[in-house]
């Protein structure tokens, strides 16, 4: 059944959730206090680099709206969901300022029975803080549900319409009914729990993801100490259906949007509950050792060479995104930059920009391409993964550079290959 929806905010989120319930057919409106970006949609302009976006926005164009008039879009939709920013404060705690006026704002203009739909990750117990609060200005019916997104950078199209599960926290059995209902074209596993419990999952599914990273980059430091190879490590263990293969990729660590927030929300909810997640703060402490102990061999090839232009590739958090929040690869040039003396060729795909505006221009320079960042560099660090590293001629790589060192930070390139042609060769916990 078509449904009438209402997206606050017009992030990564909330402009990918809007275009993705457009093209499964029901109008969608999406609203933003923000006039210029609201222009810019208006006008086609996609503001976010994700695979397959533009495309789908373009078919499905017609179903889908934009606008700042709050009022308007509020009194129009049965079904509003809040998917505005939700960042980290100082200490771990999750900011809900902006969670918070959306909501104040539906309360204030709310007119008649209306699902109120958490996508924003928010702490534990918010669902029940939007109930109070709308009941302040609103006595009549009203429905709060909690619908957590899983949408991974890069692959956000296929998370949305082919997902691994749907949840849904309602706790009254007519939203319960008319939120399945929009999902009624996606075949994937619903469950349904209380909204506490939805309001956790999120969290807690991308701290176990991120445990994962951890655990292998400690494998793989082991690995550099007893000469083993952490890829193959890694492969026996996926090989057990318990573990699986994902996220057993060693490296300089997790970044992006999510799971540094969202392991510190965590652990912060646990604070506030007088619960100590151990695990959760040793996650946190490998993530960072890993990024100091990239850099620290980084300064120990330039000081045996005495060599000091490093050459970098990637810059976003992962491939296939333009984001930068969080990017290993920016705390690692951020780290490399209080050395005055050393010379950072930086290249990447898409990220450049944003990049920019994350890091000093202080004896850094953006390449326009792969070699161009590797013209007389002494080192070359393979920070982000991005498919291109993997397909570029090494040998040209070879003739640009001063010296030939290479650090990768993801295990992207050959290691063989890559030795033959005469290079230094480290990656992360390999041979």
């Amino acid at each position: 059944m078509k449904r009438n929806i209402t997206i606050i905010g017009t992030g990564y989120v909330g402009f990918i959730t809007g275009v993705c319930f457009a093209s499964l057919g029901h109008r969608v409106i999406c609203v933003d206090k923000d006039q210029d970006k609201i222009k810019s949609l208006k006008n086609g302009q996609v503001p976010i680099y994700e695979p397959g976006l533009n495309k789908i926005f373009k078919k499905y164009r017609k179903n889908i709206f934009f606008t700042t008039d709050f009022k308007k879009a509020i009194n129009n939709s049965e079904i509003i969901f809040i998917a505005v920013n939700t960042p980290s404060k100082k200490g771990g705690k999750i900011e809900i300022k902006y969670f918070e006026e959306a909501i104040r704002k539906i309360a204030k203009l709310i007119n008649n029975y209306k699902i109120i739909v958490n996508k924003s990750t928010v702490p534990v117990g918010t669902g029940e803080w939007v109930k109070r609060e709308i009941q302040k200005h609103y006595k009549k019916d009203f429905s709060v549900v909690s619908n957590p997104e899983f949408l991974r950078e890069g692959s956000a199209l296929s998370d949305f319409l082919k997902p691994d599960r749907i949840i849904i926290g309602a706790e009254d059995e007519k939203s319960k009914k008319i939120i399945l209902d929009i999902y009624s074209k996606i075949k994937a596993p619903r469950l349904v729990v209380d909204i506490k419990s939805a309001e956790l999952i999120k969290y807690a599914a991308n701290a176990f993801l991120a445990t994962k990273i951890s655990f292998v980059n400690e494998i793989a430091n082991l690995c550099e100490k007893i000469n083993g190879d952490v890829a193959k490590v890694a492969q026996g263990i996926g090989l057990d259906k318990r573990i699986g293969p994902k996220f057993l990729n060693a490296g300089i660590g997790y970044g992006g949007s999510c799971f540094p927030k969202d392991i510190r929300g965590l652990d912060s909810i646990g604070k506030k509950y007088k619960y100590n997640f151990n695990i959760i703060k040793a996650v946190m402490l490998v993530n960072e050792k890993q990024q100091k102990k990239f850099v620290a061999k980084i300064r120990q090839i330039l000081n045996k060479t005495g060599g000091n232009i490093i050459g970098v590739w990637g810059l976003s958090f992962k491939p296939n995104t333009c984001d930068v929040r969080k990017s290993p690869a920016i705390e690692i040039i951020k780290a490399l930059q209080k050395d005055t003396n050393y010379r950072i060729q930086a290249y990447d795909p898409v990220a450049i920009e944003n990049a920019k505006k994350e890091i000093s221009s202080k004896n850094i320079k953006f390449s326009k391409n792969a070699l161009e960042a590797v013209k007389d560099a002494d080192i070359l660090i393979l920070v982000t993964d991005w498919p291109e590293f993997s397909k570029i001629n090494i040998s040209k790589v070879k003739k640009l550079m001063h010296q030939h060192y290479i650090l990768d930070g993801r295990n992207q390139l050959n290691p063989k290959e890559i030795k033959k042609l005469g290079f230094y060769y480290e990656g992360i916990g390999r041979k």
